[in-house]
């Protein structure tokens, strides 16, 4: 149990100045017995009442302290499996009370007060702010966090992920807002800027090398366990989470990125600059950014590229989801060069295709000049895609088509009466409709129309108006006009031949 201070001054003022049993105090301050005794004996003071009776554990309390000054984190119980190897009696509860009472304390450290020259150094760490829901995905939220160490300004943009290639985006929108680069950029032993480490041996992401190279900055990492020697960054992502994320909407990441934005050329620039308390951080900046490295003429490149293999249907995987190409590039290996608002395809130094980056899962990024050029190409194709549309609108009617299949119901015209059905009801109501098909077991169009009547009945709703029909059933349609029926009245008059 951790007390604080105050605590533990009354417990020793009612020990010695009150001359109060260890029974009394832990009764009046609502404290464990045991907790009141080990504070008077980590005190060092000589304990005042009646001469403590023997106890089993003191034969073995020298070499109880021996192993604790040795091994202080050692537990309890494997410390009581020690000693009871050695003959100790007692039982293990009652033992791990008397062990709390001679453990060590933790040893406080003490740090050296870290200062740094304008222009000489950087601190750079990631902050975790939750998760995205994009439609079916679930995106990690991560900020990139870099801080000048003299004059504490911050940079702060927000990515859907944590990986080298965002860390390098994060590098060098910070330069560019910042018009320079520190000499040192201080990081913690992250796998984008440290890939291994053995004592002073470090070997560096060479992606990493090869930006500091470009930009002329040295890497640094801190040393292993040291958190404290990049604590400006890492009090400036608390600063972030308390003053800035806290209770914050935002309709996307844009939007939430022109904030952070906006707050770190404002509020978070107007606080006073630790380093000199007659100026706010924006006033240190000024005077730091002429002691920054100049940038050079270009930026780094920080687009994704990746290797892919096209299988026979004419779509890329990338960031799980895939982007169709031309059709006559299937079966072959082609590049993949994305940034976070575009995805191109290409064939060598060829651009094939170029879709709009999507952060959801699972879906498929189309142009459709891809789709009718393969049409074209393949007559059966346009049932196949039927279905996959209808797929794709309604994932629960992959189900229904497999269970009408197992009963030998012809999916083309179950497929183009379901398609029917989406374009007179929608994707919401014929969804519905479907999964009470499933439920009542009869994977056939009729009980998902039957379902769909219900619910408009339930809902009082007029008839979904249907769509028009084709243009070659139109031309079957030819107006039909009444034959006029007086032709037919001779029939009935009566003739000199009939008398």
């Amino acid at each position: 149990m951790s007390l604080t201070p105050e605590i533990e001054a009354q417990i020793l003022r009612y020990y010695h100045a009150e001359r109060w049993r260890v029974g009394t105090i832990a009764t009046q301050l609502s404290l464990h017995r045991d907790t009141v005794a080990r504070v008077l004996a980590q005190a060092g003071l000589p304990l005042i009442g009646p001469v403590r009776r023997p106890s089993a554990i003191d034969v073995y309390l020298p070499f109880i302290r021996e192993t604790l000054d040795q091994f202080p984190t050692l537990t309890a119980s494997r410390l009581y499996g020690m000693v009871q190897s050695r003959g100790y009696p007692g039982r293990p509860d009652h033992f791990r009370h008397l062990i709390a009472r001679h453990r060590p304390r933790r040893r406080t450290e003490a740090y050296l007060r870290l200062r740094t020259l304008q222009g000489e150094q950087c601190q750079i760490d990631w902050g975790h702010f939750g998760h995205l829901e994009i439609g079916h995905a679930r995106r990690p939220l991560m900020g990139f966090v870099t801080v000048l160490s003299w004059s504490r300004q911050i940079f702060l943009r927000f990515y859907l992920d944590a990986r080298m290639e965002n860390f390098l985006r994060g590098h060098v929108a910070a330069f560019e807002a910042w018009g320079g680069v520190p000499r040192i950029a201080l990081y913690d032993n992250l796998k984008s800027a440290v890939l291994e480490r053995q004592g002073h041996a470090i070997r560096f992401n060479p992606t990493l090398l090869a930006l500091a190279g470009h930009y002329r900055f040295e890497p640094r990492p801190v040393a292993v366990a040291r958190g404290n020697e990049k604590g400006r960054v890492e009090r400036a992502i608390r600063y972030i989470r308390d003053a800035f994320f806290a209770g914050r909407s935002f309709t996307d990441l844009d939007d939430l990125n022109a904030q952070a934005d906006a707050w770190t050329s404002g509020p978070a620039s107007e606080r006073r600059c630790p380093e000199d308390e007659k100026l706010t951080v924006k006033a240190a900046f000024d005077q730091e950014k002429e002691r920054l490295l100049p940038l050079p003429p270009n930026a780094f490149a920080t687009d994704e590229v990746k290797a892919v293999s096209v299988a026979k249907t004419p779509y890329v995987r990338f960031d799980l989801n895939d982007y169709s190409l031309p059709h006559a590039y299937v079966q072959r290996t082609l590049t993949v060069v994305a940034d976070p608002r575009q995805v191109r395809v290409l064939d060598g130094a060829a651009v094939i295709a170029t879709h709009p980056r999507s952060y959801d899962r699972a879906q498929q990024i189309e142009i459709q000049a891809h789709i009718d050029t393969l049409v074209e190409h393949k007559h059966k194709a346009s049932a196949h895609r039927t279905t996959d549309r209808l797929v794709q609108a309604i994932p629960q009617s992959r189900e229904l088509l497999r269970q009408a299949a197992e009963r030998g119901e012809p999916l083309g015209r179950i497929t183009r009466t379901l398609l029917d059905l989406l374009d007179r009801y929608g994707v919401a109501e014929l969804e519905i409709a479907i999964r009470d098909a499933l439920t009542r077991k009869v994977p056939h169009p009729n009980a998902v129309r039957l379902a769909l009547e219900r619910r408009r009945l339930a809902q009082d709703a007029l008839p979904p108006i249907g769509v028009s029909l084709p243009d070659h059933v139109k031309r079957r349609d030819v107006t039909v006009r009444p034959h006029p029926l007086a032709g037919y009245d001779h029939l009935t008059e009566v003739h000199d031949d009939d008398e």
